[in-house]
């Protein structure tokens, strides 16, 4: 019985270690997302403005991910 839970669990780490093997881009896809519709970004411009729109909203410069800055009290 107990040979069985660790044959189990040696199994479900091996399959669940397996599924990050594939991680990364393969060459055969690299034409794919190199189009200009998978951009992070596909204006510039637009990318631009709305950095400086979340700069004087948030009296904080870069890094549109995290919060910080406020009213600008401090």
């Amino acid at each position: 019985m107990l040979t069985n839970f660790k044959l189990s669990i040696i199994a479900t780490s091996v399959i669940i270690a397996s599924g990050c093997s594939s991680l990364g881009v393969e060459p055969w896809e690299r034409d794919l997302l190199a189009k200009k519709e998978m951009k992070l970004t596909s204006s510039p411009i637009d990318a631009s403005l709305d950095d400086h729109i979340y700069f004087s909203k948030e009296a904080s410069s870069g890094g549109r991910s995290f919060a910080g800055g406020g009213c600008g009290c401090n």
